[in-house]
């Protein structure tokens, strides 16, 4: 299967998360390899349009305001609704599109993916009925333990130059200068990524402290914690647990997260879209996995996801332990250290 014969205006579509897009990030320069003269543009939704905007290889992100047309429905303006959604598409349709990768592979996706009047659609995986509204769909692979498999895979189908298909996260100087001037701050410093949206995915509130002592005194970097605002009250928890914890949790952007996490001596976080980042910025990094399990291989020598395997792994949504989460209580302190001690140093113990 090939992608059309040189498209000049390509959309790809993946909305959310900011994971996903940290890993469907390698088409960017997959298709400018392709296509060198094509217009490349994007459509998210967004809190994660931040990761796109500064890509060179991209000629435009378009923004889905998904929030803002949901408070008119609402607030039952549906006239108001009705004029935003229409002037959306004429925005999308202006573009003559002539090929749409629907990477999502969700109903909401596919739907704009028709609605762009694009004559070549190619979903992957599409489900929920997205299919019908494509013109090709790809499935996904089953068996591919590697970061982003699915879309290499994809590439590969279309006959695409996926090159070493590398995360392509890119940062503007504000961001970067405020990752600066915090590591000037703190000296040098560790990221951690303990927070995510299901319990499940969670390593537990009370590790996070005794690692952070650990990152302290075995590795002499101070201990930073990243996250959202709705995790202000563990983070504040934790930090009365390890007072050498410094938190930027609910007080960063989701750029300027990232560029702390570029500039971060290594990084500790279960399944998140930051702690992917990680990975995409080549920084020490350690996964951990439970319920979820991406991926295994990272690609990276200096990345390592730790994963127990139990009968009912991985549960995903679904869990079936009664809340223990054993799969990630297996996880210890000591096993995170010394795995970020080989990543980092090469060190081993006996």
């Amino acid at each position: 299967m090939t992608s059309p014969q040189s498209p000049s205006r390509i959309l790809i579509i993946r909305l959310s998360a900011i994971g996903d897009i940290v890993m469907a990030s390698p088409l960017i320069k997959t298709l400018r390899r392709s296509y060198p003269n094509a217009r490349l543009s994007w459509l998210a939704e967004p809190a994660a349009a931040g990761l796109l905007r500064d890509n060179p290889d991209l000629d435009e992100v378009i923004v889905w305001p998904r929030a803002e047309w949901r408070a008119l429905w609402n607030a039952r303006r549906y006239h108001a609704w009705w004029s935003a959604v229409r002037d959306f598409v004429r925005v999308l349709r202006r573009r003559r599109f002539d090929l749409v990768l629907d990477v999502q592979g969700l109903l909401k996706s596919a739907a704009w993916a028709r609605l762009s009047g694009a004559p070549v659609r190619i979903g992957l995986g599409s489900r929920e009925g997205g299919a019908l509204l494509m013109t090709q769909v790809i499935a996904r692979p089953r068996s591919d333990a590697r970061i982003g498999s699915e879309y290499l895979h994809l590439a590969r189908e279309l006959g695409l130059d996926s090159g070493d298909f590398a995360m392509d996260i890119a940062l503007g100087a504000d961001d970067e200068a405020f990752a600066r001037a915090r590591a000037a701050e703190t000296g040098p410093y560790a990221v951690l990524c303990p927070f995510t949206t299901r319990p499940q995915k969670h390593w537990f509130e009370e590790r996070w402290p005794e690692l952070a002592e650990q990152l302290r005194a075995r590795f002499g970097l101070t201990p930073v914690l990243l996250g959202g605002p709705d995790a202000r009250e563990a983070a504040a928890r934790m930090q009365q647990a390890c007072p050498a914890l410094r938190s930027q949790v609910g007080g960063t952007t989701l750029t300027q997260s990232a560029a702390l996490i570029k500039h971060a001596r290594c990084l500790i976080g279960v399944d998140t879209g930051l702690t992917h980042m990680g990975i995409a910025f080549n920084v020490p990094t350690v996964a951990l996995f439970g319920s979820t399990r991406p991926y295994l291989d990272t690609t990276r020598a200096n990345a390592r996801v730790l994963y127990h395997r139990l009968e009912c792994s991985p549960c995903r949504r679904h869990p079936t332990c009664g809340g223990a989460y054993t799969c990630m209580r297996l996880i210890e302190v000591n096993e995170v250290a010394d795995t970020l001690a080989v990543l980092m140093h090469g060190e081993t113990r006996a």
